[in-house]
C-alpha cells in the first residue's frame, strides 16, 4: 500500500505534458494590467499609501490606480462622458503617493493604442489636506484613453474609459 501511495505522489511531482503549459495568471486589481475593463475601476477597501496620500479623508467612490502605484483617481461621475458634461461633470480627484513639492498636476491625454487626439491640462497644487489635485477632466471622443500624470519629477499612467 504504502509503494502505490508513493508511486502516486511520485507521479503527481513528474513533469508532463500539461505541466509545461503555463497556467493563465489570476486577473490583476489593478487599472494598468486591464485596460479600460471592468475590473480597472475599483470601489470600497483602499491600498494604505492611498490612504495616507488622501489624508484619510478621500471619498467613497470609485477610483482607478495608476501605474507605478504613486497615483490614484477618484472619478465623481462613473462613467465619464466624452464632451464636456454637465450635471455631473468629469470631475477627477488625483490623489498622489509622492510629495506634490508645490508642482501643478499634468495631464496627457489620447486614445489607447493611438497617438492622437492628444488632449492636455494642468491643475495647480493648491488644494487639501493631503496630496491632492482636483481636477475636471474631458476628452473628446468616447473609449479608453491612456492619461499620464507629471508632478515634482514623477510620471504614471493611467487607462479610463470615457462614454
Amino acid at each position: 500500500m504504502r509503494l502505490l501511495l508513493l508511486l502516486l505522489v511520485l507521479a503527481s511531482c513528474s513533469p508532463s505534458s500539461a505541466a509545461t503549459t503555463p497556467s493563465p495568471s489570476p486577473p490583476a486589481a489593478l487599472a494598468s494590467t486591464s485596460p479600460c475593463s471592468a475590473g480597472s475601476v475599483h470601489t470600497g477597501a483602499r491600498p494604505p499609501w492611498l490612504e495616507e496620500a488622501g489624508a484619510h479623508n478621500n471619498p467613497d467612490i470609485p477610483y482607478v490606480i495608476a501605474t507605478p502605484e504613486i497615483a490614484a483617481g477618484f472619478l465623481f461621475a462613473d462613467p465619464l462622458r466624452a464632451g464636456h458634461p454637465v450635471d455631473p461633470s468629469n470631475k477627477i480627484l488625483w490623489v498622489v503617493g509622492k510629495p506634490r513639492n508645490g508642482s501643478d498636476l499634468k495631464l496627457s491625454a489620447h486614445p489607447l493604442g493611438a497617438s492622437t487626439p492628444v488632449v492636455t491640462d494642468s491643475f495647480p497644487d493648491n488644494s487639501s489636506p493631503g496630496e491632492i489635485y482636483p481636477s475636471i477632466f474631458d476628452v473628446p471622443s468616447p473609449g479608453c484613453w491612456e492619461l499620464e500624470l507629471r508632478w515634482a519629477g514623477n510620471v504614471a499612467r493611467v487607462d479610463v474609459t470615457y462614454t
